[in-house]
C-alpha cells in the first residue's frame, strides 16, 4: 500500500473535519445499541454427521458474538458452523469469543487467553469495524493480528482472517461518514491480505450484494438474513481453501 494514498487519506479527513466530526458525534450519541445474541457461546453442529468433528474457533468483535440477531445460532458462528458441516460431511464443534466494540490489540489482551488451554483445528479471526473506527495505525492493527495468528497457529490451528467488511454500506452512519470509513477499512483490509500471505493464512473477503435486508435494525449490524449469507459464502471458501 502506498504512503501517498494513505498520507491522502489522512488529509482528506483533516480537510473534511469540521463536517465529519459533528456527524460521527451525533451518530455515536443516536445509535440504536443491540445487546450480544443469547444462548452458550459454544455448541455442536450437525450431531447425527458421522465422523470426527471440525474444532471451529471464530474470534472476533461484536459480529462474533451475534450482535443484531437473537441467538447465536442465527449469528454468524452458528450458520458457520452448520453450513460447514454440510459442506464437510461431518459435525462441527463451534467455540464463539467476541466482544461488542473491541479492537484487535485489546482482543490480543482480553480475549486471546480465554481460548488458548483448548485446541482447535480452524481458527476464524474477524477484526476490522472498531479498528477502522478507532482510526488504529496501520502498522498496530497488522501487530495485533500477527500476534494472535501466530499463538493460535502454535497451538496447531489452521488460522483464517475474514476481510473488514465495507462500512459504505452501513446505513447508520451518514453518507460522507460511510465513505471515508469506508475507504479507511479497505486499507486496513489490504494491509489484512498481505499479512495473511506472509503467515500461511487465509483471506476471505465479505463478498455480499449488500442491501438493506442484510442489515439488522441498527443499521451497523448483520441481520439474521446476512449473517447467513455471510456464513455460507465464508464456508464455501474455507471448504475450497483447506477442507
Amino acid at each position: 500500500m502506498s504512503r501517498l494514498r494513505v498520507g491522502l487519506w489522512w488529509l482528506g479527513l483533516a480537510l473534511l473535519s469540521p463536517l465529519v466530526v459533528p456527524q460521527a458525534l451525533y451518530t455515536r450519541r443516536r445509535a440504536l445499541r443491540l445487546p450480544p445474541a443469547e444462548g452458550p457461546r459454544q455448541g455442536l453442529a450437525a450431531a447425527e454427521q458421522a465422523g470426527v468433528p471440525l474444532r471451529l474457533l471464530v474470534l472476533g468483535e461484536s459480529t462474533v458474538v451475534g450482535v443484531g440477531v437473537n441467538s447465536l445460532q442465527m449469528a454468524l458462528v452458528g450458520q458457520l458452523a452448520a453450513a460447514l458441516a454440510q459442506r464437510c460431511g461431518r459435525p462441527v464443534t463451534w467455540r464463539a469469543c467476541g466482544e461488542n466494540g473491541i479492537t484487535a490489540e485489546q482482543a490480543c489482551v482480553r480475549l486471546l487467553p480465554q481460548v488458548l488451554d483448548q485446541p482447535f483445528d480452524l481458527a476464524l479471526l474477524v477484526f476490522g469495524v472498531n479498528d477502522t473506527t478507532h482510526l488504529t495505525p496501520l502498522p498496530r492493527w497488522e501487530a495485533a493480528l500477527g500476534n494472535m495468528a501466530a499463538a493460535l497457529q502454535g497451538q496447531g490451528a489452521q488460522v483464517a482472517f475474514s476481510g473488514v467488511p465495507p462500512l459504505q454500506h452501513f446505513t447508520a452512519l451518514p453518507w460522507l461518514l460511510r465513505r471515508l470509513l469506508g475507504m479507511r477499512g479497505a486499507m486496513l483490509d489490504q494491509r489484512l491480505r498481505r499479512l495473511a500471505s506472509r503467515l500461511g493464512a487465509g483471506h476471505h473477503g465479505v463478498e455480499l450484494e449488500f442491501s438493506g435486508d442484510y442489515l439488522a435494525l441498527d443499521g451497523y449490524h448483520p441481520s439474521a438474513l446476512g449473517y447467513r449469507l455471510w456464513a455460507e459464502a465464508l464456508a464455501a471458501s474455507l471448504a475450497s481453501a483447506r477442507l
